[in-house]
């Protein structure tokens, strides 16, 4: 089973009580549908693998973002690498060694589904170009509240990265209001016209090569990780 993004995958603990671990659920639920191998992209969590009873491969869209924002390295300049949460700051991380650029890290708390409060910067940006690099993008509460706290403290310019473009709720109306200039995200989820309203700040990487090479791999009893030599790696 071939899953670009796995739904329910932040419902991966009981963090109060009667609350379900859908996770948890939806991963039986592949199972008992006879899968016998399941392949994934950017899991909330590294520890869902854990919750399948069948060879699970999580794949990394590093390489994908990599390839691009290297591309465009000289438009960058001073660039900076921001983590949104604590949860990505390894993945943010080496994506700031492999783009030679700096990092800073912000600690958020979330009050509700859909509204988050963001704390402290650890770290400098001012007058740097800020990238922010994130699994996903949902509600847009966490990137957006980041955005404005770095351009509190003096930074140039924001660009958000995020593997899966969830986009629910008010996410557009955030998004298109907030001082991020650009929203990179890949097709792990169809934009399928959802994205209008970001239409001037979006741009959607194709995961689909990467897809392709994976599966090929496998057919053929070939190295996974090999596709991940170079870069940042799944978050763990």
């Amino acid at each position: 089973m071939v899953m670009p993004y796995y739904g329910y995958g932040r419902q991966d603990r009981k963090d109060e009580g009667r609350v379900p671990i859908t996770a948890k659920l939806v991963a039986n639920l592949i199972t008992a549908a006879r899968a016998d191998r399941v392949l994934a992209m950017d899991l909330h969590a590294a520890q869902i693998q854990g919750f399948f009873d069948i060879p699970v491969d999580h794949l990394s869209a590093t390489p994908v973002f990599f390839d691009y924002f290297m591309s465009i390295r000289e438009q960058l300049g001073d660039l900076c690498l921001v983590s949104p949460d604590v949860g990505n700051v390894k993945v943010a991380e080496s994506m700031a060694n492999l783009l030679d650029a700096d990092l800073a890290i912000i600690n958020k708390r979330r009050l509700t589904g859909d509204t988050i409060r963001v704390g402290n910067l650890i770290g400098d940006v001012r007058n740097k170009n800020v990238l922010m690099f994130d699994d996903m993008i949902s509600t847009g509460g966490t990137v957006v509240e980041a955005a404005k706290l770095v351009m509190d403290q003096g930074a140039n310019d924001v660009i958000c990265a995020a593997t899966h473009a969830v986009l629910a709720g008010p996410a557009m109306q955030k998004l298109a209001d907030s001082p991020i200039s650009q929203v990179v995200v890949t097709d792990t989820i169809p934009e399928a016209g959802r994205c209008d309203q970001i239409q001037d700040k979006l741009k959607i990487l194709s995961v689909g090569e990467m897809l392709g090479q994976a599966i090929t791999r496998i057919h053929n009893d070939e190295s996974i990780s090999a596709l991940f030599q170079r870069t940042a790696g799944a978050k763990r």
